[in-house]
């Protein structure tokens, strides 16, 4: 009897039927827009959203023969992503995507009641040593879409009955309750994360300038909310008991999926972001390397949260910008792009003949939180080719998140001794390879990678049940290929490593005089 589990993620989401034993029964897609405004803007129309993830559940549901065995759904998304709603449980305009920078405090001062938002260094501390973490300078937090709206938005803001981060609109629109959790709430920077009970700290409340009435009701993580609405059990044609589980982000997801809540390993995944993902035991904040510790659905631990910016966005941008492009210069387009990408570097040795890719092309986060860097080649010559181009890529992202990982292992007190390769980047086997070799650490690639996050809903939905115990979960979770690390490369890459960190650090002033305002 499985678990549906539905994962939403920037650009596309994806659903997934998993047995108790992590086997996928049925899978199902789809594709996401976003809408990029002109001044830093980023929305999703979330009703499209919605009618998307219901097409990809349908989807996933259809091989099984009698759909009315599916115990429960579960829900994960991308998240510091605000879905404003209002009391008829619709939304009362677009989504707010975590890319969006108007609610940066240097431009919320600008609007009417702007000023009284940003906090003095005396609230910064007290947010850091309540919650874990303070408004951030870029905007990119759920705090910041929210008071932009509030701002900017006023006729919307007042039409708003709730503020929901996406994991929770969907779970709102499966069971009609718009609630969420420790969990799904983390970058609403509102809870008092020193307590393992949720709550709103209410001096937090008081700072933000929010209406407390407009945040949904906090409900514990691991209870189900309840059976799916009578119309979405009939639409998807389950049985009217089917529970609703409280829905997580997709970094605790992919957390799960990796069984990095336990062990002494990482996950890392590549999506549109990077991540590097690991588990503690107690509550920390390290502000200069831009980590901390979020409240985790296994109670008593905390997974540290590190976020490195773009990952698979960045070679998804060079394929179809650069290489593969439909624009004044010619269409150029090709359906297979990461397989002729594949065959295009086999042949380029490792190091992409000595040119550095920067990755941060949306701005940087862990270790060095940035929003006005930016990305580029570097060291290029009249010898280098495009099939240099596209490793470089590859290893840029992979030295972004050795950066992320050194700092993750220091914040966790503890070597990292292998990883857990997921996410859509992990259908990449020469990824995969680039992983071990600049890593130096065995990389295991996790089999269906790009639904391990929903993988890890599931197998979590089965321990909340009381039918898989917390130590059985890696078991189910399947290993495609492990690569280990080639020892002959680790000296160039240890050296463009050091470089790559250099080039950070120097083109940093360059960054910020070629993007003020960004």
């Amino acid at each position: 009897m499985p678990i549906l589990a539905i994962d939403l993620g920037t650009s596309n989401v994806k659903a997934a039927v998993v047995r108790r034993d992590g086997t996928l029964l049925g899978t199902g897609r789809g594709s996401i827009e976003t809408i990029l405004t002109d001044d830093g803007g980023a929305e999703q129309d979330a009703e499209r959203v919605w009618q998307t993830v219901l097409a990809a559940a349908e989807e996933a549901l259809a091989p099984l023969g009698n759909r009315q065995e599916v115990r429960g759904i579960a829900c994960a998304s991308q998240y510091s992503s605000i879905v404003p709603v209002g009391k008829d449980g619709r939304p009362t305009a677009n989504m707010v995507v975590w890319m969006d920078k108007r609610g940066a405090p240097a431009r919320l001062a600008k609007l009417p009641g702007g000023r009284r938002m940003k906090p003095n260094l005396i609230q910064m501390g007290r947010w850091v040593q309540i919650h874990g973490i303070p408004p951030l300078d870029s905007g990119a937090d759920s705090l910041a879409h929210m008071r932009w709206l509030k701002l900017a938005r006023p006729e919307v803001y007042e039409r708003t009955a709730t503020f929901l981060e996406p994991m929770d609109y969907i779970t709102m629109r499966l069971s009609g309750r718009p609630v969420t959790n420790r969990c799904s709430s983390f970058l609403m920077l509102l809870t008092d994360n020193r307590r393992p009970d949720p709550v709103y700290h209410p001096t937090l409340v008081k700072w933000s300038g929010l209406d407390a009435e407009k945040l949904p009701q906090l409900v514990p993580v691991d209870e189900p909310l309840g059976p799916v609405l009578p119309e979405i059990a009939k639409r998807l044609g389950l049985a009217s008991n089917t529970l609703v589980f409280p829905a997580i982000n997709d970094t605790q997801a992919g957390g799960v999926g990796a069984a990095a809540f336990a062990g002494d390993h990482a996950g890392i995944s590549i999506g549109t972001t990077g991540v590097c993902v690991t588990h503690v035991d107690f509550k920390r904040t390290d502000i200069r390397n831009s980590l901390v510790s979020m409240p985790s659905p296994i109670p008593g631990r905390y997974f540290v949260m590190a976020e490195a910016g773009i990952g698979g966005g960045a070679i998804e941008y060079f394929l179809e910008r650069l290489v593969f492009a439909s624009d004044s210069f010619g269409d150029h387009s090709l359906a297979e792009q990461f397989t002729r990408l594949e065959r295009a570097i086999a042949p380029i040795d490792p190091g992409s003949g000595g040119v550095l890719f920067l990755p941060w092309l949306t701005g940087s986060v862990t270790p060095a939180e940035d929003g006005r860097v930016r990305g580029g080649f570097l060291n290029m010559s009249l010898q280098t080719t495009r099939e240099h181009l596209g490793r470089a890529v590859l290893e840029g992202v992979a030295f972004n998140l050795r950066w992320v990982q050194e700092r993750v292992a220091q914040f966790a007190k503890r070597d990292i001794s292998r990883v857990k390769f997921y996410g859509g980047g992990a259908l990449s086997s020469a990824w995969a390879q680039i992983f071990a070799d600049v890593l130096q650490l065995p990389v295991e690639q996790l089999r269906e990678p790009e639904y391990t996050a929903s993988r890890g809903l599931a197998l979590l939905g089965f321990h909340r049940l009381g039918e898989l115990a917390l130590e059985e979960i890696e078991a189910s979770i399947p290993v495609a290929a492990v690569y280990e690390p080639r020892r002959e490369f680790a000296g160039r890459y240890d050296q463009m490593f050091a470089q790559f960190v250099r080039a950070f650090k120097k083109n940093r002033d360059i960054f910020h005089a070629l993007n003020v305002g960004s």
